[in-house]
């Protein structure tokens, strides 16, 4: 861990996995912001984070308002650009919210995830239009011949994808676009980098009466008319708040063609498979 400041640091994974290396930056960053009200902690030289919305839940459930980025190896279209240019870089807030499981937005900039594309091919389901390309940038449909998503709303998602690579790679000193786009294969070798920041409420007033008035206002959004045709109001993580604790109760459901990969692949490396439940 590297720090010159209270309130920021950076931690230097050394190609830790990226659960290992983001659950130590959010502690960290939940430490250094009770101090100082607000830290942030940039991560170095990670590999893949998996969820980001996982970390900054990690920094809601000790009571304090959670920010994440990530930027990772160019996998997706820019906008004016043939191929792919910058990467699906996420974001995440997490509120804690009393009563309530957390506000938590966990989005790409892209159109869609790049596991999405993955489970539509596994499971033969066609894509959204405007969604995914080909490798030379032409939009489909077809699972089979999609290799990468397209940025969220045009130039507004690759812009922020962009801005996502500043804040977290230039930031920490570890480039990725730059590289990627070089004549050094080096550049090419997968490794991701991120920028965690904790935010105390106690250091803008009364901690429990901001938790309270959250709250508050997500009571409000749900008791808004609900429009023709919606079955229900919703805030971000509420419907995946409820998913989670259902099949942390009943299991996780895996598509036929997913289990069969897992299963050889277990069998290759003497590994006793759990029971698939029916």
């Amino acid at each position: 861990m590297e720090s010159t400041t209270p309130a920021a640091a950076v931690l230097d994974a050394d190609r830790a996995p990226g659960p290992v290396a983001l659950s130590a930056a959010a502690d960290e960053a939940v430490r250094r912001a009770r101090q100082t009200g607000i830290a942030a902690v940039g991560v170095r030289r990670t590999v893949h984070t998996g969820a980001i919305g996982y970390y900054v839940s990690k920094i809601a459930e000790q009571g304090l308002v959670g920010l994440g980025f990530v930027a990772g190896m160019p996998n997706m279209g820019y906008t004016g650009v043939r191929g792919a240019a910058v990467a699906t870089s996420p974001l995440a807030v997490a509120v804690p919210a009393g009563d309530h499981p957390p506000l938590l937005l966990d989005m790409a900039t892209a159109t869609i995830a790049l596991g999405r594309i993955r489970q539509a091919k596994a499971s033969g389901t066609p894509l959204p239009e405007g969604a995914a390309a080909t490798e030379d940038g032409t939009p489909t449909t077809d699972p089979e011949k999609a290799v990468m998503p397209l940025p969220l709303g045009g130039a507004k998602g690759s812009g922020m994808s962009l801005a996502f690579e500043l804040l977290t790679s230039v930031l920490v000193g570890a480039p990725i676009l730059s590289a990627f786009h070089s004549d050094d294969p080096a550049g090419r070798k997968h490794r991701q980098n991120a920028l965690l920041i904790a935010v105390d409420p106690a250091a803008f007033g009364d901690g429990d009466a901001f938790t309270a008035a959250v709250g508050d206002t997500l009571d409000t959004l749900k008791g808004l008319p609900v429009a023709d045709g919606a079955d229900g109001v919703y805030y971000p993580g509420e419907r995946s708040a409820s998913v989670a604790r259902e099949r942390g109760a009943k299991g996780v459901p895996v598509a036929p063609k997913v289990w069969r990969e897992l299963n050889e692949r277990a069998e290759q490396l003497g590994v006793t498979p759990p029971a698939a439940a029916r």
